[in-house]
């Protein structure tokens, strides 16, 4: 999420008064590219997930006798990372508008949120594993495929938190402005992308 490839965007607007151009840079473009890229790693992995549960098991019961359904916390994380999306996007409008404390307030807020929901995918985890029965925790896909999805969703939170965070502490230093403001644009791409990632994916795993 280099910010270095807008930053002529940012001279322009300082020397015309005609505000951001909305020229697309490299930045813009490589994170369009990233985020089609982990759309297609995402689709490919619901994909797989769909065709182990409804090819393989076509009418048997889901999950398979003797696991549990997924944990109920799953919903708290879905609240969770639903609302750190509307605090991410008043960020990203408090860039726009120069409204410095908005933005560090969004920031914050989005992060808590974030880790909060880390916290929360761990707790499901933990519950989860515990709950199923020792001599069937190994036996078929469901326990993998649950696993394998909601780890690689966390993942990617986590890789999202942590440019979060540098850009936080350039929105602290007061670095962006309605002008230019590239690492808080990314990042929101970024994390609503993951929110509606999440969506799809607890739809699939709690309620289909």
């Amino acid at each position: 999420m280099s910010e270095f490839d807008d930053d002529f965007k940012a001279r322009y607007a300082a020397a015309t008064g005609k505000g951001d151009i909305h020229i697309p840079g490299a930045g813009t473009m490589g994170m369009v590219i990233l985020v089609i890229s982990l759309g297609m790693l995402f689709i490919a992995s619901l994909v797989a997930y769909g065709l182990i549960r409804f090819g393989r098991f076509g009418d048997h019961p889901w999950p398979p006798p003797g696991f549990p359904p997924p944990p109920a916390s799953l919903w708290l994380s879905t609240v969770i990372i639903l609302i750190s999306s509307i605090t991410m996007q008043w960020a990203l409008r408090s860039a726009k508008k120069d409204r410095q404390k908005g933005l560090v307030n969004g920031l914050l807020i989005t992060q808590i949120l974030g880790w909060l929901f880390m916290a929360l995918q761990v707790l499901a985890w933990l519950q989860f594993y515990l709950r199923i029965a020792p001599a069937v925790q190994f036996s078929g896909p469901y326990l993998g495929t649950f696993y394998v999805l909601t780890g690689l969703h966390a993942a990617h939170v986590l890789g999202g938190l942590i440019p979060m965070a540098i850009v936080y502490v350039r929105a602290k230093r007061g670095l962006y402005h309605p002008n230019y403001h590239p690492g808080v644009r990314y990042s929101t791409i970024y994390w609503h992308f993951l929110d509606a990632v999440w969506v799809v994916m607890f739809v699939l795993i709690y309620i289909v």
